[in-house]
């Protein structure tokens, strides 16, 4: 099966401004820049798929070609990641089975998501897209918690049916639960995963929906599939140890060079 990753990035984030140029420091004390340690994130991923980093802005595009990335320029009007992956397929012009959106915040992505989320495609062949969960343990969701009680806005959580389709998404936490959990014991709660592995004509179909008013209020782009009914497959990943987390405000660059150097990443 033929996938290619699209690592879509914008300048102009309303949370966030500059985000993928903001800097890292790994393990070494050496500093990348965030849309750097995302391309290396795609990178690892097995069987050598194509990556392309999409964005509008010309910052974003030098930084990219600096280190040795491809870019597609796309439209400054992409409301999103997804619209952005698809403006960037449509540019590229060529054919794949899967597109994977390999989000720009996101360099701790391990690759064996990326893997889980292509064979479950192969094997769900009734599902539109396909996206990671990861089941918080008691440090994450505390985390969590923590971040909405400051005001912050962190991560996504994610509630699905037995048959593992999506029924919603927020960046509240859900469910609820008022029980109290060891730092190592499983929780009720997943956490989204903000990748996402695209059939094709769903990702060439999308741009034309209209915004729907839970995408608006949530600010998710994947509740558009769900408010066009479209099937979306929660893939449950195993974290393995890695930790994860994703760059939404400043306040996470602590956080994630502390995972960088957890893992010995440079």
């Amino acid at each position: 099966m033929s996938f290619l990753i699209v690592i879509p990035a914008r300048y102009a984030s309303q949370r966030y401004p500059g985000k993928p140029l903001a800097m890292l420091r790994g393990a070494s004390g050496a500093e990348k820049t965030l849309i750097q340690r995302s391309w290396e994130a795609a990178k690892a991923v097995p069987g050598s798929p194509r990556v392309v980093v999409a964005t509008d802005d010309a910052r974003i595009r030098e930084a990219a070609e600096a280190f040795g990335a491809e870019v597609v320029m796309t439209p400054d009007t992409c409301a999103n990641g997804t619209e952005r992956c698809a403006a960037a397929v449509q540019a590229l012009g060529e054919s794949f089975d899967v597109v994977v959106n390999l989000q720009g915040d996101a360099p701790l992505t391990p690759a064996w998501f990326v893997d889980d989320l292509v064979a479950a495609m192969r094997a769900d062949t009734q599902s539109d897209i396909a996206t990671p969960v990861l089941r918080c343990d008691g440090v994450s969701l505390k985390a969590f918690l923590d971040d909405r009680k400051a005001g912050r806005v962190g991560g996504t959580t994610a509630v699905f049916a037995a048959d593992n389709a999506a029924l919603y998404f927020s960046k509240e936490v859900i469910p609820f639960t008022s029980a109290s959990y060891p730092n190592e014991a499983a929780t009720p709660v997943f956490h989204h995963v903000g990748v996402y592995a695209y059939r094709p004509e769903a990702l060439t179909a999308y741009p034309a929906w209209p915004t729907g008013p839970l995408e608006r209020l949530e600010g998710l782009e994947q509740l558009r599939f769900l408010e066009q009914g479209r099937r979306v497959l929660c893939v449950e990943v195993q974290g393995k140890g890695r930790a994860f987390w994703e760059l939404n405000n400043p306040e996470d660059i602590p956080r994630i060079e502390a995972m960088l150097a957890q893992m010995g990443v440079e």
